[in-house]
C-alpha cells in the first residue's frame, strides 16, 4: 500500500491547476469579445477625453441610465452597442480611452467610437476634435499590441478573429459635411452622386483595413432617415416635412453601401460584413410612431425652437417627461427606447433589415464552428 505522502504531489498538483483555472479563465468561458467603431450613434464616453465640442457628459444625458449621470452616450439612457453587449451577456465595453480599460477588462473588447466623426477626415471638423476612423484603427492596432503583451500573440489574434464588431460612421459625412452649409466645399466639389460613390469608396479602405487587422464578423449600420431627424425638420425642412435633399442623400448611399459589403463578402469568401438596414428600422418608427408606443417622432424629448430641434441638449432645454413616449431623444440622437427597437430588428429581423443574416443567426452558426 503506497504511503499518504505520495499523494502530496499530486495533490498539489491539482491544488496548482485549480489555481490556475481561476486565475486564467478558460476563454469559452467568457462573453464574446466585442468592439465599436464609429460616431455619436455609439461613444459611450471617448469624447470626454479629448477638447472637443461634441460632447454628452453634462445633463440631462444619461438620465435613464442606471447611474442617473451623464456618461459621454448621445442618449437618456443606453445606447446600441450597451444593448448589444446585453444580447452577447456581456457588460458595456469600456471606451478606449478610459483609465479602467487595462488588465482582465482588455478581454472584453473595446468601444473606439468619437461623437462628430465621419468617413472623411474632414468631416466634424467645426467640433475642435474627434476621433478620425483612421485614428480609431490605430487605436485599434495599439489595443492588439496591449493585449499581446497580456495574453501572448496567438492568443490575441484568436481573441479577435472570434470576436464581434459594430460599425457606424457615414450619417456625419451628409449632416456635417456635404449639407453642413450652403454650398460647403465637398457639394461644391462632387454632385451628390459621385460624393455618395467617394465616400462609399473611403468606407471600403476602413473595412479592407479592419478586416486585416482580425476583425471576421462585422455589423455595419446605414444611416438612418437623416433628413426627418427633428434638427433637420428644425433647420432644412417646411412644414415640418423631411428634408428631401437629406433623405436623398440616405436613399443614394444605403444601397451602395449594401452593394459595397456584399462585394468585400464575395472578394473574401466569407460572411465577414453584416449589413444592418438602420435606415429602415428608423423609417418604421418614423413614419408611424404610435404602432411602437411613441407619441411623435418629430419632436425630441430635450431641445430647443421647433420640433425642439434647435442647439444641444442641455439643463436649460425643454425636456418631456416619459422619454418613452419619444423617438428621438435629442435633436439627432434615438431615445434608449428607439435604440431598443434597432436592437431588436439586428438580432431578429429578416433580410429587409439584415443581410445576408441576423445577429441571433451569426451567435449561432459561429458557436458550432
Amino acid at each position: 500500500m503506497a504511503s499518504s505522502s505520495n499523494f502530496v504531489p499530486i495533490l498539489v498538483i491539482f491544488g496548482f491547476i485549480l489555481v490556475l483555472g481561476v486565475l486564467v479563465p478558460r476563454s469559452e468561458a467568457r462573453p464574446r469579445p466585442f468592439f465599436v467603431f464609429g460616431d455619436s450613434l455609439v461613444d459611450n464616453g471617448n469624447n470626454n477625453y479629448i477638447l472637443t465640442t461634441a460632447r454628452a457628459d453634462s445633463p440631462p444625458y444619461g438620465i435613464d441610465y442606471p447611474t442617473r449621470k451623464p456618461t459621454g452616450r448621445f442618449s437618456n439612457g443606453y445606447n446600441i452597442p450597451d444593448l448589444i453587449s446585453q444580447q452577447l451577456g456581456a457588460e458595456s465595453t469600456l471606451p478606449y480611452l478610459s483609465s479602467e480599460l487595462t488588465g482582465e477588462n482588455l478581454l472584453t473588447g473595446a468601444n473606439f467610437g468619437s461623437a462628430g466623426v465621419g468617413i472623411l477626415n474632414d468631416t466634424g471638423v467645426q467640433f475642435i476634435n474627434v476621433i478620425r476612423m483612421h485614428t480609431q484603427l490605430d487605436y485599434f492596432e495599439e489595443y492588439q499590441r496591449r493585449l499581446t503583451a497580456l495574453i501572448g500573440a496567438s492568443r490575441t489574434k484568436r481573441l479577435v478573429n472570434q470576436a464581434l464588431f459594430l460599425m457606424t460612421v457615414g450619417g456625419n459625412d451628409f449632416v456635417n459635411n456635404y449639407y453642413l452649409i450652403p454650398n460647403s466645399a465637398r457639394s461644391r466639389q462632387y454632385s451628390l452622386p459621385h460624393y455618395v460613390k467617394f465616400i462609399i469608396c473611403e468606407y471600403r479602405k476602413h473595412l479592407e483595413r479592419l478586416y486585416e487587422l482580425g476583425a471576421r464578423r462585422v455589423l455595419v449600420t446605414g444611416t438612418g432617415p437623416l433628413g426627418c431627424a427633428p434638427a433637420e425638420r428644425a433647420m432644412h425642412s417646411t412644414n415640418g416635412r423631411c428634408s428631401f435633399e437629406l433623405q436623398r442623400g440616405a436613399a443614394l448611399y444605403n444601397p451602395r453601401l449594401e452593394q459595397m459589403l456584399e462585394g468585400l463578402n464575395r472578394r473574401f469568401g466569407s460572411d465577414i460584413f453584416i449589413a444592418a438596414n438602420t435606415a429602415q428600422m428608423h423609417k418604421d418608427f418614423v413614419v408611424n410612431p404610435r404602432a411602437y408606443g411613441f407619441v411623435t417622432s418629430k419632436v425630441a424629448c430635450c431641445g430647443q425652437g421647433p420640433y425642439n430641434g434647435i442647439g444641444v441638449c442641455g439643463t436649460s432645454s425643454n425636456l418631456c417627461s416619459n422619454r418613452g413616449l419619444y423617438a428621438f431623444w435629442d435633436p439627432f440622437h434615438p431615445t434608449e427606447k428607439a435604440n431598443r427597437l434597432i436592437v431588436e430588428q439586428i438580432m431578429s429581423g429578416s433580410t429587409r433589415y439584415m443581410k445576408p443574416m441576423n445577429l441571433s443567426t451569426i451567435l449561432e452558426l459561429d458557436a458550432n464552428t
